[in-house]
């Protein structure tokens, strides 16, 4: 089972250039297991042919109101009768129009209007579009109906110009659909969050570091938010896109981090430390590269703060979530870190089992004992200890 297992998505598709991503998106939410029919306007059929929708969808594609291949001639009623969710991709400056004032003169207007599923737009216009005030005022109109607005992004944009709105990308869209049909079991939670490793310089080029992919810290920040928390991630140096709705704090270092868990746990109401944080640092960092000489190198090194122990003592602490990696004796050393630090809940796990690769082995442990998790993937995983944990929230 995925993550949209039995979902049916109608996707319409209006008229503009970013018409090109939604062939990504299809593309996506069929990987994901979705249904997905997709409705067309007329003008959207000039940047992308129903065809290619139609083949990655695997279901016809409609877009003409009098389409006699539904057998009662109601496309606009039947589509969304079967729906789960409707999704606007793009959504112009003119369609949002349409559907703040309830306009029904093509067959995915009707569609929107006579609907019987939630509704999710992603605006996709030139810059002056997005700001001119008839279009914030339908945006406000759109919210106040209760429809969600996904984005606009901001950045280079069809006309050649840059500012806001630009489509989110197709990868960012389908995090929001399946957000969507999560559980929101953090709905007014703060999370903060540290994630990937720490590089601790020794000259200019080199550095003691760990094999940290962040691939868990992020599948978690990920899961946190599409359980309705608000998510700061503090990322030591990884290859890997934020996602979608996340604030990311870059950081290098464990000192570094540690500065930015400090200024922002404040204002949190959970803290979960996923990064390897290098235990040790060089005393000192040498100015240029050190050049070989042949002889043995001596560097010495000094202890590095426990960030996780040092937010756990705090006066008035956030629920407290550590990570122990080990290479064996998890349980031991698991609930050790539990009872040490005095943590809420502790994620285990063999570094065998999940080190830099896409799926994870885990073990919980909080005050009851211990509760294993079945091997699946990081994001998998990720959303069972967002499960567990909001089980121990108060």
């Amino acid at each position: 089972m995925t993550a949209l297992t039995g979902k049916t998505i109608v996707l319409g598709v209006t008229g503009g250039i970013a018409a090109y991503k939604a062939a990504e998106l299809v593309r996506l939410l069929v990987k994901a297991d979705a249904k997905v029919h997709v409705a067309m306007t007329e003008s959207a059929t000039r940047f992308v042919g129903p065809l290619t929708f139609q083949a990655l969808s695997g279901n016809t594609v409609w877009t003409d109101p009098w389409d006699t291949r539904m057998s009662n001639g109601m496309a606009h009623i039947n589509l969304t009768r079967q729906a789960d969710l409707a999704v606007i991709a793009p959504a112009t400056a003119n369609f949002m129009a349409k559907l703040a004032h309830g306009a029904a003169d093509d067959l995915l207007s009707t569609l929107c209007l006579a609907r019987d599923c939630p509704l999710l737009v992603a605006p996709a216009m030139n810059r002056q579009m997005w700001s001119n005030p008839a279009t914030q005022r339908n945006v406000a109109q759109l919210r106040a109906d209760d429809i969600g607005i996904l984005g606009p992004d901001s950045g280079d944009q069809a006309c050649g110009e840059t500012g806001d709105g630009r489509m989110l990308e197709a990868e960012d869209i389908c995090a929001a659909i399946i957000a969507h049909f999560r559980p929101k079991l953090l709905a007014g939670r703060r999370v903060l969050m540290t994630a990937g490793p720490t590089f601790e310089a020794l000259d200019p080029v080199r550095g003691l570091t760990n094999l940290s992919s962040g691939k868990m810290g992020f599948a978690l920040a990920r899961a946190c938010a599409q359980a309705g928390a608000a998510v700061t991630l503090i990322s030591g140096p990884v290859s890997l896109p934020t996602p979608s709705g996340i604030a990311r704090i870059d950081v290098r270092s464990a000192l570094q981090m540690r500065e930015a868990v400090l200024r922002e746990v404040g204002r949190s109401d959970i803290f979960i430390g996923v990064a390897a944080v290098a235990d040790y640092r060089p005393v000192a960092t040498a100015t240029d590269k050190i050049k070989k000489t042949g002889e043995t190198l001596t560097v010495e090194f000094v202890r590095n703060p426990d960030i996780l122990a040092e937010v756990a003592a705090l006066p008035s602490p956030p629920f407290c979530v550590g990570f122990a990696a080990e290479s064996r004796d998890l349980d031991t050393y698991a609930n050790g870190k539990l009872i040490a630090k005095k943590l809420q809940l502790v994620v285990g796990n063999l570094v065998q089992d999940g080190m830099g690769g896409d799926t994870n082995t885990v073990v919980l442990f909080d005050a009851a004992g211990r509760h294993a998790l079945p091997s699946e993937s990081k994001d998998d995983v990720a959303r069972g200890i967002v499960a567990h944990l909001s089980t121990l929230l108060v």
